[in-house]
């Protein structure tokens, strides 16, 4: 069987057809195949504009486009493009199905790139398959265009909004997820402030926005104001994570303000190397941390007040019913209130502040689970660190709506999986 006869049975291109294969030398070295592609004496010539079928104007000089390596051999597609006299576009190059635009990669070897720039760093890609990073880009961009266009956001119940620190500085994302059945990127903006959520939120669209029963967020002023505004109708949840997050925060405080008294005082360094032996769950301890802390109990000071007022409240995500949640709480903020211990206290108006919020965590208990944006969090991560970090703000989205966006994509004529 001759190769031109395979590429024909692959890769079906309407109207037009694979006459010649030949073996020519590249720069790569290990040469080229070269395939000569014809249109048939009956198929009809389309308007790249309008994609309506026009008449025959002129031919322009033989182009050549990229197709997928074959045996690490590059692969290019040679043809003579048409024009066409469009009455509605005027004269306009024909449309042809290997390739979209000005593109010199054909679309099967761009979702090739793109399928391949999920597993491994887009560098990485160039460097296997022979070609540059910017190709890899371009794919990558085609690939989450023809996936946003053709997603499907009917059906979402639950979103999570929270960001990630993208440079030194202050430098943010705001990421808007479904944290649903189905676990995945919906919107991307700059910044931490109203104006990114809003606009995070105008993309999914009005009648998105009014299907949401539940959103999950953190304290931050701007995420609150935004949520009671565009989602008015949704249970708003401060998720367990950033709420024990302060916590963790105030004790840490206690505990080094006080570590550092004990050294002026000259008093033993009881503290010392027990930061991690405070902070993490009993379940997560070491046996070394585990003794640390078992000594550390042993002493009566503010950061052991501090550590059984944390632990004491463990018990509020225990309850089964709001009710007795809250009067748990009225109760634990009363007593905080009255000790000496001011992160601690900070922490207990915190809590006062957005009860109600903090309170719905019962309502949509085995509904939503806020440990999803934590963990998807940590996959926007590994896209970023798998990079070695993303200078630009749009190869960063694209990167990260290509590999946690759950994307569609177009039936191909063979898969590369």
């Amino acid at each position: 069987m001759r190769i031109q006869t395979i590429f024909n049975r692959v890769l079906h291109f309407k109207s037009f057809v694979v006459r010649e294969a030949k073996f020519e030398e590249h720069s790569t070295g290990n040469g080229a195949i070269l395939l000569q592609i014809e249109s048939r004496k009956n198929g009809l010539i389309h308007c790249s504009g309008c994609g309506k079928p026009r008449r025959f104007y002129d031919h322009l000089s033989e182009r050549r486009f990229e197709f997928v390596p074959l045996w690490g051999i590059a692969v290019f597609l040679a043809y003579r493009m048409r024009r066409v006299n469009c009455e509605r576009c005027g004269v306009k190059v024909e449309m042809v199905p290997w390739c979209d635009g000005k593109h010199r990669l054909t679309e099967t070897y761009m979702w090739f790139l793109a399928t391949w720039a999920k597993r491994l760093s887009w560098s990485e890609v160039a460097s296997i398959f022979g070609t540059s990073w910017d190709s890899v880009c371009r794919s990558v961009e085609h690939a989450v265009e023809w996936g946003l266009a053709h997603r499907n956001l009917q059906g979402i119940k639950a979103i999570g909004i929270d960001e990630i620190a993208r440079a030194k500085g202050h430098a943010y994302l705001i990421l808007v997820y479904e944290i649903g059945p189905l676990k995945r990127l919906l919107a991307i903006a700059e910044n931490r402030t109203e104006a990114s959520l809003r606009s995070c939120l105008d993309s999914l669209g009005d009648s998105v926005c009014s299907g949401v029963q539940f959103v999950c967020s953190d304290m931050w002023r701007p995420y609150l104001n935004v949520i009671s505004q565009k989602l008015e109708n949704t249970v708003h949840i401060l998720d367990r994570f950033h709420v024990m997050q302060k916590f963790g925060k105030a004790l840490d405080d206690i505990r080094a303000e006080e570590a550092k008294q004990l050294k002026r005082d000259g008093y033993e360094q009881v503290l010392k190397h027990s930061r991690w032996s405070l902070l993490k769950r009993k379940n997560n301890l070491t046996e070394k941390q585990e003794v640390k802390l078992a000594e550390v109990l042993k002493y009566n000071l503010r950061t052991v007040r501090a550590y059984i007022l944390r632990e004491e409240f463990q018990q509020f995500w225990g309850y089964t019913y709001a009710t007795w949640a809250e009067r748990f709480l009225n109760k634990w903020t009363t007593r905080v209130m009255r000790s000496r211990l001011e992160p601690m206290k900070k922490v207990a108006q915190t809590l006062r502040n957005h009860q109600p919020l903090i309170l719905n965590w019962f309502k949509a208990r085995g509904a939503i689970s806020s440990g999803v944006v934590e963990g998807l969090n940590n996959k926007v991560k590994v896209v970023t660190r798998k990079s070695y970090g993303f200078r630009s703000t749009r190869i960063t989205k694209l990167a990260l709506f290509h590999t946690l966006g759950h994307l569609p994509e177009p039936p191909h004529h063979h898969r590369f999986c």
